[in-house]
């Protein structure tokens, strides 16, 4: 993907966020993904059933990274199973690590796939995906 459609895509999940919606509903779970070392404070709401992702949605302050990322994540995310969506997030994890990795599992979210050039940006890049990862990992282990 060249460097014009990967900014692109960035910034119109900025710009225009899908999934950008507070859900208070008993059904939904709640997490929240906060960065101590910047303004990134961003609730991740989840409505799961029979162990398939219904919904996830988002509400917060945070940077053009981590706003983008959460918005593409809710979007690869819904309609997958608990261990489809653990697959997805670690294939991702393992792209913004450098390490080897799936890239025709991750749809849009191969747009950070040089992240890792700006380290600081790398925490911007995961921050929700992370919480998303422990949250389902925790429901899969029954905790």
């Amino acid at each position: 993907m060249d460097r014009e459609l990967k900014r692109s895509i960035i910034l119109d999940n900025y710009q225009n966020p899908y999934h950008r919606l507070r859900h208070d509903e008993d059904d939904y779970l709640k997490l929240n993904s906060r960065n101590v070392s910047c303004i990134d404070n961003i609730d991740v709401y989840i409505k799961i059933k029979d162990g398939v992702i219904e919904d996830i949605s988002f509400e917060g302050e945070a940077c053009v990274i981590s706003i983008s990322s959460t918005s593409i994540m809710a979007s690869t995310l819904v309609g997958k199973t608990i261990d489809e969506a653990l697959k997805i997030i670690e294939n991702y994890d393992d792209m913004i690590e450098e390490k080897e990795y799936d890239k025709d599992i991750l749809g849009e979210a191969v747009v950070y796939d040089d992240i890792a050039k700006q380290p600081s940006r790398k925490k911007c890049a995961t921050l929700t995906w992370n919480g998303v990862y422990k949250k389902l990992l925790s429901l899969k282990e029954g905790k």
